[in-house]
């Protein structure tokens, strides 16, 4: 029997949990009720439970043959978004949302776990399900790892609900899947003074406006343009009155790119751009450049098998090319560590209402998505552990 077939019997009970996290979402770091519920659950079907950190949660499947051990990813925080939605499991956290789909992925690796429990018999090696906090803010994923989740795995699958994909259409595609997210914070420092007479100071939004302005040549003069990066401003603080001249502009943005000889130049290029563009102006510029994120790329062996696994249960029509995207993801981090494929699962379905972007307040997935996603947890650890 198809794993697919397998999954169908608890589809009812994968959604319940989904639309339980769905009313109560929590914000990063903050996972509390997450956590404890997916710990009962696991420890109804008999999988060990560690618990890492503050709300991360690994859980532990033995076989009963030796073998390997495959690790499967499912992320678990919400959004400070107000939700939108009329529906009947509306968020009832103020403020707060599952609006990127992370209760989705929560309700599908419990339902991998139910399922795979159940195979206990059959299964060579050992799985690991990993809850992890803190996707959101780019440091859960990270933590898991310090707290010993990802030792001695030999494979690793990530999986995430995508809204520009419809329902029933999956992307495994080998090689950079979502760019690196770092951020950067730009300091320029000038000379206050009248506004009337700005000769007799250095006008700090000038300069820092040059910046601005030339930090987008460093894309489209200074990087191969077959290689996608993007630099973004998001912020540009400064001023105190209408009338006096600025001494100081704060600026905030963020560098995306899939290739890591270029995340490792963007600083500085950057630096010397504020450095230099400020001096122009007579001011004085200065960076401060945050690594969040590695591109994340998908082993080739490993998308491979990630593919047949879902034209087994799915067919060959399921499976789409889907273009890399400049989000972030932290499951990257996963990624450095052992061979790794990360799925987009198509949640698409404007009939039913589910046609808003990620972190939208009217986000919503079709749930048909669910069986789809724990199907491909479930058959791509009996594939790699050689059911």
């Amino acid at each position: 029997m198809k794993i697919r077939k397998l999954v169908e019997k608890y589809e009812d009970q994968i959604i319940t949990w989904r639309r339980e996290f769905h009313e109560n979402p929590e914000l990063s770091g903050e996972e509390i009720r997450t956590s404890e519920r997916v710990c009962e659950e696991l420890k109804k079907v008999n999988i060990e439970v560690k618990r890492i950190g503050k709300t991360g949660v690994l859980g532990i499947l033995e076989g009963n043959k030796p073998g390997k051990t495959v690790a499967l990813r499912a992320d678990m925080d919400a959004l400070p978004v107000q939700e939108a939605n009329n529906i009947p499991y509306k968020s009832k956290s103020k403020g707060i949302m599952h609006a990127c789909g992370h209760d989705g992925h929560t309700a599908m690796l419990l339902g991998a776990a139910k399922l795979l429990s159940q195979m206990r018999d059959k299964i060579k090696g050992r799985v690991k399900f990993i809850f992890q906090p803190a996707e959101e803010s780019a440091q859960g994923a990270s933590m898991m790892i310090k707290g010993g989740v990802i030792e001695g795995v030999d494979a690793i699958l990530g999986i995430h609900l995508w809204a520009d994909l419809a329902v029933g259409k999956v992307s495994v595609d080998p090689g950079p899947r979502m760019a690196s997210t770092d951020m950067f914070k730009i300091t320029i420092k000038g000379k206050g003074g009248h506004g009337s007479m700005p000769h007799q100071g250095v006008d700090a939004i000038l300069a820092g406006s040059a910046v601005a302005i030339d930090l987008q040549s460093i894309v489209s003069r200074e990087i191969n343009p077959l290689d996608p990066a993007v630099l973004s401003i998001g912020k540009f603080c400064g001023g105190e009155g209408w009338n006096i001249l600025c001494d100081k502009v704060l600026m905030e943005g963020t560098t995306r790119c899939f290739n890591p000889q270029i995340r490792d130049k963007f600083p500085s290029m950057i630096e010397r751009i504020i450095k230099k563009t400020a001096e122009a102006y007579r001011a004085e510029g200065t960076l401060e450049y945050i690594l969040l994120i590695p591109p994340l790329i998908n082993n080739p062996e490993m998308s491979k098998m990630a593919l047949q696994s879902v034209i087994k249960n799915f067919g060959e029509e399921s499976v789409v090319k889907f273009e890399k995207v400049t989000a972030g993801e932290d499951f990257a981090f996963y990624a450095q560590e052992a061979p790794s494929v990360f799925a987009f699962v198509g949640a698409r379905n404007e009939k039913k209402g589910a046609n808003y972007p990620q972190h939208h307040r009217k986000f919503n997935i079709d749930e048909d998505a669910l069986v789809i996603a724990t199907s491909l947890y479930s058959q791509f650890a009996l594939d790699f552990l050689g059911e």
